[in-house]
């Protein structure tokens, strides 16, 4: 986002609080003020910078803020989607990461066709085959074991990304903000259901007390 102006620019105390998901370590907290105040562009964006509250972490934003709706306009590096990448095969893990990256930088239909991207890479994980990606996806439903309204829900997520590979598809009505969001957030429901509650209900099986001999 480019911000233009006159030179009416009023300096402030940084002491407008920001509240935002940290770009690096993804932890959700109030950004500390630093020693550099805030610019106020012609009464009405906020232009100013923040540190990250989190101790390991201390990662330096840039933001710009609307000050009459009081909406954040952007940041640098751009807030992400969170997503917990444990015990998700690499080559899954490297596409979501893109389609995420994408997605934090307004770049939708290339975020849709990483989502679309990691669906083959499930698929070939999974070693669900067919011609093309929706047999794969067909066939993926045989090789793990997801809630019906998941799996046909990952035929929706293929439709996304051949709305934004092709001209001629008509399924959305765009590839924007919102649908890329959702397909993101589906996605990741998907892969915890494939990789990781199993995972979890080990852990809460281990949490009880061992059986005691009569």
């Amino acid at each position: 986002m480019i911000f233009r102006s006159t030179e009416r620019l009023s300096y402030l105390n940084a002491d407008n609080v920001i509240s935002m998901r940290c770009p690096a370590c993804r932890q959700q907290g109030t950004f500390e003020p630093l020693a550099v105040g805030d610019v106020l562009v012609d009464g009405l964006v906020l232009l100013g910078q923040r540190r990250c509250p989190n101790p390991p972490c201390r990662a330096h934003v840039f933001f710009g803020k609307s000050m009459p709706r009081n909406e954040m306009l952007a940041t640098y590096p751009a807030e992400r989607i969170d997503f917990d990448s444990s015990k998700i095969p690499d080559p899954i893990v490297t596409a979501l990461e893109e389609a995420i990256t994408c997605e934090a930088n307004r770049c939708f239909v290339a975020a849709a066709l990483m989502v679309r991207k990691t669906l083959e890479e499930l698929c070939r994980e999974r070693g669900a085959e067919g011609p093309n990606l929706k047999d794969r996806i067909k066939a993926l439903g045989s090789k793990v074991v997801l809630p019906k309204e998941l799996l046909d829900g990952l035929d929706d997520l293929r439709l996304l990304g051949n709305d934004a590979a092709h001209i001629e598809s008509q399924e959305y009505d765009k590839v924007g903000s919102e649908e890329v969001g959702v397909g993101i957030q589906f996605t990741k429901e998907v892969l915890k259901a494939v990789y990781q509650y199993a995972g979890l209900l080990e852990k809460l099986k281990g949490l009880k007390a061992p059986k005691r001999t009569p």
